[in-house]
């Protein structure tokens, strides 16, 4: 399984939490399942995002 990245990046950190709990909690849209995993992550840049793999 591979990781599925945000197409966002934040510039705050709580940004992309606030996204990663709406993740786990909702699940995608479209999707019927949750994802298994979701973390916050950080770029190089300092900026923030979002990966999940289900």
């Amino acid at each position: 399984m591979a990781w599925i990245y945000s197409g966002k990046l934040y510039d705050s950190e709580f940004q992309a939490g606030c996204l990663a709990a709406r993740m786990r909690e909702e699940g995608f849209i479209l999707s019927k399942r949750s994802p298994r995993y979701v973390y916050v992550f950080k770029t190089k840049t300092g900026r923030y995002g979002v990966k999940c793999m289900w």
